[in-house]
């Protein structure tokens, strides 16, 4: 342990906003028992960093605070008992650290990294073995990093929960992170994708990845007929639900019957309306997907080497750079924005 440093670089907060980040030397520990030193390599952002930042979202945070959840790195040194992990091993951040498998825990029970417990923007981190999973042999480090909420959360509603199959019809809404996951993933198993965004631009792009159509939002605003359309009457087996508020009653209107409309984001509204009759008609199933286990995150983590899915980085920044990365964040990205700290 003589070789190690005893100080390292970290982001922290000071009170809410962007404006109260800055960069700040600390100590840094030896480690524990059960306990691994980590070489931070890249950690990927996640809109729910920008409004952690802003406000909280929905948490009261410990002052100075450390942003970010999703870290790949390298172990440089092990404490007693550990055996998870050797010296060099390539590593990621678990989301939610107290669920290791199984029916999913209350917040209460397992907070979540990057608040309410403290995040991994820093050049070195110190915690739990147990907090942490084998990376991808085939991905970079910045690829792997995207993998921890995005990609989780795209397979815990698809694959996980869904159990996803050749033959079937996928929407996707949007072009965001979780999004081209989705796209990616459900191509991968032979599923039919169709996109919704708001630029054609956007969806060329997705239908590169492996999406089947699109659906312009735009000049289509009752996409669902549209999906209806492509799938013979039939409705979408899945739909991933981006928005919220009101597109919630479009999505009903896609789904086919005995379908499943996965909840994820809220980027419209945080809350919705249904009529009861509808959703009862439909036989579907609405399910909120909260990322995932540890567990689940090592089946995605095998996934994605034998599918060989390549994670979309739209663009990287260096670590003293995460103000201009939030914003880019903050105004939308095709796939993810990731801050190297290699």
């Amino acid at each position: 342990m003589n070789t190690l440093a005893t100080t390292t670089e970290r982001w922290e907060l000071a009170g809410y906003g962007i404006d109260k980040l800055a960069l700040r030397e600390a100590p840094l520990p030896a480690p524990k028992a059960g306990e691994i030193v980590i070489a931070t390599e890249a950690v990927s952002l996640n809109y729910r960093d920008v409004e952690v930042i802003d406000n909280g979202m929905g948490s009261t945070l410990e002052f100075p605070f450390t942003p970010a959840s999703d870290l790949a790195g390298r172990v440089l040194a092990v404490g007693e008992g550990v055996n998870r992990f050797l010296v060099g091993d390539r590593v990621l951040s678990a989301f939610i650290p107290g669920w290791r498998d199984g029916a999913s825990l209350p917040w209460s029970v397992a907070p979540v990294r990057g608040g309410p417990l403290p995040g991994v923007l820093a050049r070195h981190v110190v915690e739990p073995a147990d907090w942490y999973v084998h990376a991808p042999h085939s991905l970079s480090a910045q690829e792997a990093s995207t993998l921890p909420v995005a990609g989780l959360t795209a397979w815990m509603a698809l694959i996980e929960k869904g159990q996803l199959h050749a033959g079937q019809s996928v929407v996707v809404q949007g072009t965001g992170g979780v999004s081209l996951f989705a796209v990616q993933l459900a191509a991968a198993h032979g599923a039919r994708v169709i996109v919704v965004s708001g630029s054609d631009d956007k969806i060329a792009q997705a239908i590169a990845l492996g999406a089947s159509h699109g659906i312009n939002r735009h000049t289509t605003p009752d996409w669902e007929r549209e999906v209806l359309v492509l799938t013979g009457g039939r409705g979408a087996d899945h739909i991933l639900e981006m928005a919220g508020g009101g597109n919630v009653e479009h999505s009903l209107r896609a789904v086919a019957q005995g379908g499943r409309i996965s909840v994820i984001g809220l980027l419209e509204d945080d809350r919705f309306s249904l009529s009861v009759m509808a959703l009862l008609a439909s036989r579907a199933t609405m399910t909120g997907i909260a990322v995932g286990s540890r567990r689940a995150l090592e089946d995605l983590v095998r996934a994605v080497d034998v599918l060989a899915i390549r994670p979309v980085i739209e663009a990287s920044y260096a670590f003293d750079e995460l103000p201009q990365a939030l914003a880019h964040v903050r105004r939308g990205a095709f796939g993810k924005i990731v801050i190297r700290a290699d």
